[in-house]
């Protein structure tokens, strides 16, 4: 079975009650980027791919449209497999994984359409049908986020991701402080997300006047090389978010014993095809991880969710998904949430939802047919 043709679409996702805020910006709305594979015999695929903005990550969403529209043509005629459509991606344009995540996407939800069989089952077996989230807060006063992190303990979520950086790290030090004295006892796990807006002072001092806390330091700094200086110096674990780019970091990251783990991205690394290669490296290794995306709907959220569910539970830190910051669904009727802190599965073919395709008008770009 080969793919026939290549729809792209442009859809607009606000931020509900924003802006949600991180060390590297305010974000208001996001502009998502949708992939519709269609095969030989009818078959449709989806796949999406949401950067948060222009300065979060290397990436952005004009840019997502055009490293697809310079691969689009040439995967006509391709294999549905998601093999054959990685190796053929990657002959077509170097690099822009978080663009090839969008059509890899896709190709696992033809390819789980065309068999009858379910994303996770491709990716080797789901372990649960109630996979973890977690909630991540936006970067705000002490007392506010407090108050967040005790609602969110009693939604049933068991894990928190604390928002840190782009202000007095002292601040950062009194929220981690106030959450703690909220969640401690609760048995919710505390991550502590940088974003890449502390310097190595400041995640220095953070972790050595919280001693005492046991929260991990996700993405603290910049770059590698931060990571890199601070590592024997800090005395909580540190995972690695925006930094980790592909798998070569990852392989590079984990046989130097750089870190505790990761908070990884299914766009950022390339796709579903990828995650699996890094979800079992990480597993050789003991190392946890998340199963999150930047941002994005149901496409995303079910991918994010399908890979989760496949992931050793001792292992796996959640997947967070943008669900509870925007509204409504592609799928109007089996759209993914988030209830008591954990999102239920989709078992049907491919990822397992249907979107409803006239919420997106016309394509921005077709090819084939």
């Amino acid at each position: 079975m080969r793919i026939k043709e290549v729809h792209l679409y442009q859809h607009d996702l606000p931020v509900k009650n924003g802006p949600y805020t991180m060390a590297s910006g305010a974000v208001y709305a996001l502009d998502t980027t949708l992939v519709k594979l269609v095969a030989e015999d009818g078959t449709i695929g989806w796949g999406e791919t949401c950067p948060v903005g222009p300065t979060y990550a290397e990436a952005h969403a004009a840019g997502a449209r055009a490293a697809l529209m310079a691969m689009a043509q040439g995967l006509i005629g391709t294999d549905i497999w998601p093999l054959a459509v990685n190796r053929k991606m990657h002959t077509l344009l170097n690099g822009h994984n978080y663009a090839k995540a969008a059509i890899d996407i896709a190709a696992h939800d033809l390819a789980g359409k065309c068999l009858g069989v379910n994303v996770a089952d491709l990716l080797g077996g789901a372990v649960t049908d109630r996979v973890a989230s977690y909630y991540a807060s936006g970067v705000g006063a002490p007392d506010d986020i407090a108050a967040l992190a005790k609602q969110k303990v009693q939604e049933g979520y068991p894990r928190l991701q604390v928002k840190v950086g782009g202000r007095p790290v002292e601040i950062d030090i009194e929220t981690i402080s106030k959450v703690w004295e909220v969640i401690k006892g609760s048995g919710m796990r505390l991550a502590v997300d940088g974003n890449r807006g502390w310097t190595t002072r400041d995640a220095l001092r953070v972790s050595r006047e919280c001693p005492h806390i046991p929260f991990i330091m996700e993405q603290p700094c910049n770059s590698y090389q931060d990571l890199e200086k601070i590592r024997p110096q800090v005395s909580h674990g540190i995972y690695m978010d925006e930094n980790s780019v592909d798998l070569n970091v990852v392989i590079s990251a984990v046989g130097t014993n750089l870190v505790d783990g990761f908070g990884m991205k299914v766009t950022r690394i390339g796709g579903l095809h990828t995650m699996r290669t890094f979800r079992d490296i990480c597993e050789a290794r003991n190392l946890p991880h998340t199963c999150d995306d930047s941002w994005g709907g149901d496409i995303i959220a079910a991918a994010c969710t399908q890979i989760g569910a496949t992931v050793k539970p001792e292992l796996f830190e959640g997947a967070w998904l943008a669900a509870p910051y925007i509204e409504g669904n592609y799928d109007p009727s089996n759209g993914i949430q988030i209830e008591g802190g954990h999102i239920k599965r989709p078992t049907g073919p491919g990822l397992g939802v249907t979107p409803d395709e006239t919420k997106f008008g016309s394509p921005i770009a077709s090819y084939g047919g």
